[in-house]
C-alpha cells in the first residue's frame, strides 16, 4: 500500500483553546468535560506545533444536533497546505531511516493513549458529528484497533528472494516507504478513517498530511495530541484544517504536488473522480473508497428475525450515513410481509431520535441541512412514484437536521432511492420472486462497494456470494469493518 513495490500491509484497507461552550443537554454544544479537555484545540497541527493559518483565517464548527457553534479552527489554504507538505517531505528522509520496531513501538503507545482517553474522544466525536455517544465511544475503539493492528503488522513487511535466470545473479525484492501520503478523511467516521489511513503509512515509514472533513476537525486534532505524547516525531503527522470554501484548493495541492507520493481518499464518487484526474498529473499512487449502493437481500430460506436484526445494524448505524449501509433491501415475496411487519415493530421500539448526548438515543441528526433536504427529496420522489410509507417519511418534529426513521415498501428501479446513495435513516424495501431476478437487479448498480444477504441454504450461499458484483460480501452478517 505504501511501498515502491506495492506492499500492502495486511488489511490496509484499500491498498492503504478552549473557546468552547457548555451547558444543559437540551442546548448543549459540548459537555463541560469536553470543553475543559486538554484534547480540544482551536489550532491545527503541523511540524509538531499548534499553528494558525498564515492569513489568520478561521471557520466555525457546529454541533449538528442544534446548529450551535462548538468553536473555530484555522481555515488553511493552498499556501498553508504546501508548507505542511514540505514539512512532511523533509521529515520523511529521517523518519524512513527508523526501524520498523521503533515505529511500531510508538504506534503501540499511541494505541494505549487512545484507549485511556476513549470516553473523552467519543464525546468530542459526538459533539461535532452528532452520532449517539455510545457510537462515538465505539468508533474511538474501532479507530484504536487500526493503531494496534499496524503497530504489529508494521514489523512484518517482508521482501522476497526470486529464482534468477542467470547463474551469476541473485534476485531480491524489498519494500521501501514511498514518501509523503496525502490523506483526505470523511466526516462520518472522523477518528477511525484517520487511523486506518495514517497508521499503515506511518508504520511503513511514510509521513502524512491529513485533511479532515470540515464538519469534524476536532477528532483529528485530538488524535494528534495523543500521537505526540506517544513519541511520534515532529513532521510525521500533519493536519490541514479548512472550510468547505477552501477544500478544493487544499485537495488540489495534495493531489498535484510533486512532493506527495500517495493519495488516500474516502468520500463521494464525484469528488473521487476529480481527485483522480488531479493526481494523474503526477502519476500518484491512489487508494479510494467511494460511494455505495449496497444490496441487502433476504431470501425465503433466511431466518427473518436474524435478517431484521442485521437490517437494523446495517441500515441505521450512524443514522444511515455510512458508505456500506444497506441501501436497497430486497425481500423474497414469500417472507416479505413477515419481514416488513417485524422490521416495523423493531424500528418503532428501538429507534429513538435526539441529541447524541441524551441517554437512550440511538439515532442522532444528519450532518447538515443539505443532507436532510436530499433525503426528504428522495423519500418524496419514491412516494410520488407509488411507494408506500409504512412509517416516518418526514423531517423529525425536533426540527433542525433530524429526520424520522423511515420505512418504504413498493420500491422499484425508477425511484431515486434505487439509483442513488440515500445516506439517511430510510429503509427502502423491494419485493422479488427469484434468485436470478434479484442478482440481476442487485448487480445493476454502478457502485460495488458492499453487499449483504441472508439465507440458510448452503448451496445458495455459495452461488450468491460469488455472483454479487461487490468488493465485500456479508453472508448472514450485519456489518462490515468499513465506513
Amino acid at each position: 500500500m505504501f511501498s515502491r513495490t506495492g506492499v500492502r500491509i495486511r488489511n490496509a484497507v484499500h491498498y492503504f483553546v478552549r473557546n468552547i461552550s457548555a451547558g444543559t443537554t437540551g442546548g448543549v454544544v459540548v459537555p463541560t468535560e469536553v470543553a475543559s479537555s486538554r484534547l480540544l484545540f482551536d489550532k491545527t497541527y503541523v511540524n509538531g506545533e499548534w499553528v494558525s493559518a498564515k492569513n489568520g483565517a478561521i471557520f466555525e464548527v457546529t454541533n449538528p444536533a442544534n446548529n450551535k457553534v462548538i468553536g473555530s479552527v484555522p481555515d488553511m489554504n493552498a499556501e498553508d497546505t504546501e508548507n505542511a507538505v514540505q514539512v512532511a517531505y523533509k521529515t520523511f528522509y529521517t523518519w524512513r531511516e527508523t526501524t520498523a520496531k521503533e515505529r511500531c513501538n510508538i504506534l503501540r503507545k499511541w494505541f494505549n493513549l487512545i484507549i485511556e482517553n476513549q470516553h473523552v474522544l467519543g464525546m468530542i466525536l459526538t459533539a461535532e458529528n452528532g452520532k449517539p455517544l455510545a457510537e462515538g465511544i465505539g468508533e474511538v475503539g474501532y479507530a484504536a484497533s487500526f493503531v494496534e493492528w499496524f503497530s504489529e503488522e508494521g514489523r512484518r513487511v517482508y521482501g522476497d528472494i526470486l529464482q534468477s535466470p542467470a547463474k551469476s545473479k541473485k534476485l531480491m525484492t524489498f519494500k521501501q516507504p514511498v514518501g509523503v501520503a496525502g490523506l483526505i478523511t470523511p466526516w462520518n467516521f472522523p477518528s477511525a478513517m484517520l487511523t486506518r489511513k495514517a497508521c499503515p503509512a506511518i508504520a511503513a515509514g511514510c509521513t502524512v498530511v491529513v485533511k479532515p472533513a470540515e464538519d469534524t476537525p476536532y477528532s483529528a486534532l485530538a488524535l494528534c495530541q495523543l500521537a505526540e505524547e506517544a513519541g511520534l516525531p515532529k513532521g510525521v503527522l500533519n493536519v490541514v484544517t479548512c472550510s468547505r470554501q477552501n477544500a478544493a484548493e487544499v485537495g488540489r495541492v495534495l493531489c498535484e504536488s510533486p512532493f506527495v507520493a500517495k493519495i488516500s481518499f474516502t468520500g463521494s464518487t464525484t469528488t473521487g473522480k476529480l481527485l483522480l484526474r488531479q493526481a494523474a498529473s503526477t502519476v500518484k499512487r491512489v487508494s479510494m473508497e467511494l460511494g455505495g449502493n449496497a444490496p441487502f437481500i433476504v431470501f425465503d430460506s433466511a431466518d427473518v428475525d436474524q435478517a431484521v436484526t442485521g437490517t437494523m445494524v446495517s441500515k441505521f448505524r450512524c443514522s444511515g450515513q455510512t458508505c456500506v449501509c444497506a441501501n436497497r433491501i430486497f425481500v423474497q415475496e414469500s417472507v416479505h410481509d413477515a419481514y416488513v411487519k417485524r422490521l416495523t415493530e423493531v424500528m418503532e421500539s428501538q429507534l429513538k431520535v435526539g441529541n447524541g448526548f441524551d441517554e437512550g438515543i440511538t439515532q442522532g441528526p444528519l450532518i447538515n441541512a443539505k443532507a436532510v433536504e436530499k433525503v426528504h427529496a428522495m423519500v418524496t420522489d419514491a412516494r410520488n412514484l407509488g411507494a408506500t410509507v409504512v412509517m416516518g417519511g418526514n423531517p423529525h418534529a425536533l426540527g433542525g437536521t433530524f429526520y424520522e426513521p423511515t420505512l418504504l415498501t413498493g420500491i422499484n428501479k425508477d425511484m431515486k432511492v434505487s439509483q442513488e446513495e440515500i445516506f439517511g435513516p430510510v429503509a427502502a424495501i423491494y419485493k422479488f420472486k427469484t434468485e436470478e431476478e434479484v442478482i440481476s437487479v442487485a448487480n445493476s448498480s454502478k457502485s460495488g462497494l458492499a453487499g449483504y444477504f441472508y439465507s440458510r441454504d448452503i448451496a445458495q450461499i455459495w452461488r450468491v456470494a460469488e455472483k454479487l458484483e461487490v468488493g465485500m460480501v456479508g453472508v448472514n452478517e450485519d456489518g462490515m469493518v468499513s465506513p
